[in-house]
């Protein structure tokens, strides 16, 4: 039997246009599955069910008085949880951390007022680690988010709840954020297609800066449409956001990029991680080999991709999320309450001086002039997402500060560099292990290139359906 939370994105807004599906059915559905199932998978950190029920009845009441479902926005009455890093007002917002657990929201996010206006009900507030700044998602506010794969093992972060609730069946999709990976790792996680925009193509505003450009906001879903979709919705340029990613061709959707095949396209490779000393784990070797096969059997030139972007980056970085670490204010007395991994980042970033943190911007630009000539010469680069399988829980977490930022780099040592670049990328969950654990592959585009990351992805989804391989708990 066919259930609310079996439907993709787009199936669901279908069905409540039609009538055949009413939001409030659709928010108590999800409402029940997570009060049921969230403690097992560490999903969300705040879910008001009475806020989330009055959105839904506000829907309904549009549905029952619209002269049609053309009158209706696209993603009408479809649940979609909002990350804990950015604020929805009126509604508790801890940034996954102690020092903010009883502050509420005193705006909606730019990402958040274009959701709602495509319709969408936000369904809750999805776990988050400490400002955002680990790639798992472990906090002192809410329990660990768990891939729903395997219960031991982490989602992932720093958007892990988001992909838990989306993996588990807690939502149909969800908006994520990505300042290092934190759409693509948790997605590869937990077997799911998520796409990091290019760099101003989603408003970081009003209130979080975007002063290095590193984080934007994104979509984590089940299919290449739904993801395209969600994007669609997401993406605006607000007044005084300081970067704009190149505009879409007139009257051109992403959904409608997922609806359109891709042509013979010229895709770079590389397994070769830009962290100095990393092992690539067999298992993720394996599945960019197989997307590799797969890419030249749908007729694409597969060639490798010169060294443009290396280890010479790793410092940079660094530099430059020790200092995003210090941007979230925190009272004097309140400092004891951070996290150690979160007082370590933050004492290097507050040691970091002008001058240094200039000469690592203009280091960063002669690397990009150098690199952007090369990669642009393909349509789409290939890489694995991860070094390794999904790590259990703790694996990060219960080191101290510097063990633990050393085993996130060797963990994801591909993702970084088209934060630094702005470049689009995507995950796409092509493989499985024989554990049974999802091992996903990373296409990065052009600037402004998502239309060509989406053809290609859906033409993969199409050749390898991931859709129908779902976890114990989905029919839980």
């Amino acid at each position: 039997m066919t259930l609310p939370h079996d439907l993709t994105v787009l199936r669901q807004a279908a069905a409540i246009r039609t009538r055949e599906l009413s939001p409030l059915e659709l928010a108590d559905h999800y409402l029940d599955r997570i009060e049921r199932l969230n403690a097992q998978v560490g999903a969300y950190v705040t879910v008001d069910a009475e806020y989330v029920r009055e959105q839904a009845r506000a829907a309904e009441k549009q549905v029952l008085e619209a002269a049609g479902p053309e009158e209706l926005p696209p993603l009408h009455g479809v649940p979609i949880p909002i990350k804990d890093l950015n604020m929805v007002k009126d509604v508790r917002v801890t940034l996954g951390s102690q020092v903010f657990s009883d502050l509420v929201g005193f705006a909606d996010d730019s990402v958040v007022t274009l959701l709602r206006q495509a319709g969408c009900v936000l369904l809750g507030k999805t776990t988050t680690p400490e400002f955002g700044l680990p790639c798992y998602t472990e906090s002192a506010v809410a329990p660990p988010a768990r891939t729903p794969w395997d219960l031991e093992r982490s989602a992932g972060g720093s958007s892990g709840g988001a992909a838990a609730a989306v993996a588990a069946g807690l939502a149909p999709a969800a908006q994520g954020s990505d300042g290092g990976g934190s759409i693509r790792i948790p997605s590869s996680v937990c077997g799911l297609f998520g796409i990091k925009p290019t760099r101003g193509r989603v408003s970081q505003g009003p209130v979080v800066p975007d002063l290095f450009g590193l984080s934007t906001n994104g979509p984590i879903a089940r299919s290449v449409r739904d993801a395209a979709a969600l994007l669609d919705a997401m993406a605006r340029h607000m007044p005084g956001d300081l970067y704009m990613a190149p505009p879409l061709p007139a009257g051109e959707t992403f959904l409608g990029y997922a609806g359109r095949p891709p042509g013979r396209l010229r895709i770079a490779r590389s397994a070769e991680p830009a962290v100095p000393g990393t092992e690539v784990h067999p298992d993720c070797l394996a599945a960019y080999e197989e997307a590799s096969a797969l890419l030249e059997e749908l007729g694409h030139e597969v060639v490798e991709l010169p060294r443009v972007l290396g280890a010479d980056l790793v410092p940079i970085f660094e530099t430059l999320w020790g200092v995003m670490a210090t941007l979230t204010p925190v009272e004097p007395d309140k400092e004891h309450l951070l996290q150690p991994l979160t007082r370590w980042l933050r004492e290097r970033g507050n040691a970091t001086g002008a001058p240094q943190l200039f000469h690592a911007h203009a280091m960063l630009q002669s690397a990009l002039r150098r690199a952007f000539p090369v990669m642009n010469e393909f349509d789409a680069i290939l890489h694995p997402t991860l070094a390794q399988p999904p790590r259990p829980l703790g694996y990060f977490h219960d080191q101290e500060p510097e063990e633990n930022f050393a085993r996130q780099k060797a963990f994801t040592p591909f993702c970084a560099v088209y934060n630094v670049s702005g470049q689009p990328a995507v995950n796409v969950p092509l493989h499985w292990n024989a554990d049974g654990l999802p091992i996903g592959v990373m296409l990065a585009g052009r600037l402004g290139g998502e239309g060509t990351l989406i053809s290609l992805s859906a033409q993969l989804e199409e050749a390898r359906p991931w859709i129908d391989r779902k976890p114990p708990i989905w029919k839980a």
